[in-house]
Order: C-alpha cells, then sequence, then structure tokens
C-alpha cells in the first residue's frame, strides 16, 4: 500500500465556516458531556483554543473567531437563562488588569502611532545606521512599525509593562527587539533616541530622565505632547493635529525650531491605512517605501 505523504498527513482544507462550526461543535459537546462548571468551561475553551492555534491554511481573524466563538456562545447562554454566576461579572476586570497592570495605570492607555506620523524623522535627526532607538511603551506595536519605516537602518527596540501587550507586539514586528519591563526604570543610556507616545502629565518625568540618562547628542521624540516650558529643537509635522516633538536630550533653550511638514495626502487614502494599521492588515511593503 502507497504511503501518505508526510508533509501534509492531516491538512485538511474545509471551507470557511466549516472549520469554526466544528471546533464550537467538539468544545460544546464537551462541555455538555461534563455537565457544565467552570471545569467543563475550561476543557471547551482548551478545545477551541487549541483548534484556533493548530487549524492549518486560515488567517489571524479566522483563528480569532475560532477561539471566541464557544466562550461567547457559553456567555449568552448564561445571560439567556439566567444562570449566569456572581463571579462571571469579575472576568472582565481581571482581563482588563492583566492587560493593564496597576502600575501602568499612570501611563498613556492604548493610543496607536499613525501610521505616517514619523514620516521624514531622519532628515531632522541624521541618526547614523546601526543607532538604537527605543519606543518607551511600545503598546501593540504601531509605534515600532512607524520608527521601523521612518528609520530602516536604526535598530529598533521597545519596552512594554504590560505582558499581553508585549506579546502580540512581537508577533507583529519581528524586526524590533522587545523586553517586558517598565519603562521608567529601564535605562535609556545606550539609546540614540527615545519615542513616546504619552500622556502630557508624564511629559516632565520623561524630560527629567531623559535628561538625566541620555547622551548629550541623543533625541527625545514625544507625539502630540510637549514637554512643558521647554523649547523644542524641531518639529515634526506629518500628519494633522499629530506633531512630533524632538529635543536633545539635555533639553536647553532653543531659539530656532525648524520644522518638517510633509505633503497632505488623500483623506480616503489616509482613512484607509489607519484602518489597515489598526488592525494589523497594512501594506508593509509600501510602508518600507515610504521609510526609504
Amino acid at each position: 500500500m502507497k504511503a501518505l505523504p508526510l508533509s501534509r498527513p492531516f491538512a485538511v482544507r474545509l471551507p470557511w465556516p466549516l472549520p469554526a462550526l466544528l471546533a464550537w461543535l467538539a468544545a460544546g459537546s464537551a462541555w455538555r458531556l461534563l455537565d457544565g462548571g467552570v471545569f467543563a468551561l475550561a476543557i471547551g475553551i482548551v478545545i477551541s483554543g487549541a483548534a484556533a492555534l493548530a487549524w492549518p491554511g486560515i488567517g489571524r481573524w479566522r483563528r480569532l473567531l475560532i477561539g471566541a466563538g464557544f466562550p461567547l456562545a457559553v456567555l449568552l447562554h448564561a445571560l439567556a437563562t439566567g444562570a449566569l454566576p456572581a463571579w462571571a461579572w469579575l472576568l472582565p476586570c481581571a482581563l482588563l488588569l492583566l492587560a493593564y497592570p496597576l502600575r501602568a495605570w499612570r501611563d498613556a492607555p492604548l493610543f496607536p502611532t499613525p501610521p505616517d506620523a514619523l514620516t521624514g524623522l531622519q532628515a531632522l535627526v541624521a541618526l547614523p545606521a546601526g543607532a538604537r532607538v527605543l519606543d518607551a511603551g511600545c503598546g501593540l506595536g504601531h509605534g515600532l512599525q512607524a520608527l521601523h519605516d521612518a528609520l530602516p537602518a536604526a535598530q529598533i527596540e521597545g519596552i512594554e509593562f504590560s505582558r499581553p501587550l508585549a506579546l502580540v507586539a512581537r508577533r507583529r514586528c519581528g524586526f524590533a527587539r522587545i523586553t517586558r519591563g517598565d519603562m521608567w526604570r529601564q535605562d535609556w543610556s545606550g539609546f540614540d533616541l527615545v519615542y513616546l507616545f504619552q500622556r502630557p502629565e508624564s511629559m516632565a518625568r520623561a524630560a527629567e530622565k531623559a535628561g538625566r540618562e541620555l547622551r548629550p547628542d541623543a533625541w527625545l521624540a514625544s507625539l502630540e505632547f510637549e514637554v512643558p516650558g521647554v523649547q523644542p529643537s524641531a518639529v515634526l509635522r506629518s500628519v494633522a493635529g499629530k506633531p512630533v516633538w524632538l529635543y536633545r536630550a539635555r533639553l536647553s533653550q532653543r531659539r530656532a525650531v525648524p520644522e518638517l511638514t510633509q505633503p497632505p495626502r488623500g483623506a480616503a487614502a489616509g482613512f484607509c491605512r489607519r484602518l489597515g494599521v489598526l488592525f494589523g492588515l497594512s501594506d508593509r511593503s509600501t510602508a518600507a517605501q515610504r521609510g526609504r
């Protein structure tokens, strides 16, 4: 008897949404056979999650649908029958604390960097090839991608205190070295540029840290929010309403403030690019060409 090829032993390609329906059926059957309850719910989530990760030939959003379908169905069933236990309402709070630990609440919430916000940055900062650039508080990696597009010859690094966000950023930005940790405790002395998209209340603290740790020729870049009481060394205006304020590390007072304004782009194209970056669907090759 002829042996089956080993390259695709069990890779059955079924039309969508059959993979999702089969995964939900398996998870729901296990939940019913185990008479519901927390243990049965956990087993069902494991089954649907394993199917989402292991099923071949599907994209990330379909994997997300496969993994989330069963727990959402159980939740809706519990709401409809009035069987939702009191502790279940704590789950959203637990997920929020997992994504945003208490120590991170003083920093900025999750606001992605617009894809074109840093276009033209190299013309102002003139970083050498191999320069180390840090996205302090990198979130899901939108700022990392924007830095990579604007500074293609630089070594891009990121730090993020939220463990789930750091994991997602690592998957999205394979070109970057991402550390899970506290940006305020990290040593910035080895970086040529530190990029921030923080809150206005955080800027004085960031400026004090940059002035204390960065070299005199290094840069602090802040999207949208200025350092209070300090004249910027330069301003980059690539996206309307989203200026990038650039400061030398010592943050001394400056007389002349050079500005670089990118030509306006079509509104429809800009809107589509923002949607693409937000959902991880942007054309990376086009972004790399813009960075060059």
